[in-house]
């Protein structure tokens, strides 16, 4: 698919998640289905009736199998990325163009041994604590952007 066939499609509205351990530091997994060295933090589509919060919460339980997380912060702002061109047609079964997306900051509570990525319907292969300045390395160039954003803005919850 194309850039230009993509450009008329709309986002697909979604949640990301930052999760923060005691440390400070960022959980990044990698996922499954990119062939890949590229990590991402959690996040996933708002289900229909559902709000921006309850997205966050149900999707930080069903990709990382536990729901141990205090709400720290909301995003100002609806951040969006465009997917690259090759991706556009396969993902969501290409209906649309990337993602807009609502973040949030939770602190993982619990023991790293309550982090279970074989859920019902697993997402990641592998998952890590970083520090955030680490992130965007991390990250697929197209996200990066977003994650550099969203780092600036959660600033406040990361270790000084």
């Amino acid at each position: 698919m194309t850039r230009e066939a993509t450009a008329s499609l709309p986002y697909r509205r979604a949640v990301g998640i930052m999760v923060l351990n005691r440390e400070g530091q960022v959980l990044v997994a990698q996922r499954i289905d990119m062939p890949s060295d590229a990590w991402q933090m959690p996040q996933g589509g708002i289900d229909r009736g559902e709000t921006p919060i309850e997205a966050a919460s149900r999707e930080l339980c069903e990709e990382i199998g536990t729901c141990n997380g205090a709400f720290l912060g909301e995003s100002r702002d609806w951040y969006s990325y465009d997917l690259p061109p090759d991706l556009a047609g396969k993902l969501w079964r290409g209906r649309y163009r990337g993602q807009t997306q609502k973040w949030f900051a939770f602190r993982f509570d619990g023991e790293d041994s309550e982090i279970n990525l074989e859920t019902e319907h697993p997402e990641f292969l592998a998952w890590k604590w970083v520090d955030a300045v680490e992130v965007p390395k991390l990250i697929v160039p197209f996200k990066r952007d977003i994650y550099t954003a969203i780092l600036a803005e959660f600033a406040p919850f990361l270790p000084r």
